[in-house]
């Protein structure tokens, strides 16, 4: 079975906005996971659990046709520990500051190389995502900003190895025989 790709999955909860609501003035959004996304939101950032999620933003016009969200998102979710793999909690608190505009619009100014490829840079400020139809899903702005967040190796504060599996073992000792090894004594006749 191939890997799915994040990209072709869907999302585990949604909040559309539309754009028209923040045209002219900034708009205050709260965004909070109920139980079932939560548990579902879980799985798809392959966390153990997700307690709490939640974001405060602020949504105002940007340009002339897109929008601006900015503001914090935070969540509390536990992780197994790598090593032990017993459960780790964590707290997530994350600034979030991005843009977005409609996919037709002139007001991108993207740099593409010569293959055509897109020049990104990466010291500096991001480009506009851009958007179809008239909604911005904010949800997938939280997702993203927590999954990014998500500590990729979790350990729990002095966890260790079991002795029997931390063993000093000396790595040479296992290691294969090099192929060079039968040439280290051979010499040229001349010598």
């Amino acid at each position: 079975m191939a890997e799915e790709n994040a990209d072709d999955r869907k999302l585990p909860f949604s909040r559309p906005f539309a754009v028209a609501r923040a045209s002219s003035v900034a708009f205050d959004m709260r965004v909070e996971a109920d139980e079932a996304e939560r548990a579902a939101i879980a799985a798809f950032l392959d966390v153990r659990s997700v307690e709490s999620l939640s974001a405060d933003l602020r949504i105002s016009p940007w340009r002339r046709d897109g929008v601006r969200v900015k503001g914090t998102v935070r969540a509390d979710i536990t992780q197994n520990c790598v090593v032990t793999l017993e459960p780790l909690e964590a707290t997530i608190e994350e600034e979030v500051d991005a843009t977005f505009l409609p996919e037709n619009s002139r007001q991108f100014h993207r740099k593409f190389n010569e293959e055509g490829e897109l020049i990104v840079d990466p010291n500096g400020p991001d480009e506009p995502e851009p958007f179809a139809g008239s909604e911005v899903d904010i949800a997938a702005l939280v997702i993203e900003t927590i999954g990014l967040a998500i500590d990729p190796y979790p350990r729990k504060p002095d966890a260790a190895l079991p002795d029997d599996l931390a063993a000093d073992d000396d790595p040479e000792e296992d290691a294969a025989p090099s192929p060079f090894a039968a040439l280290k004594n051979w010499k040229k006749p001349s010598e």
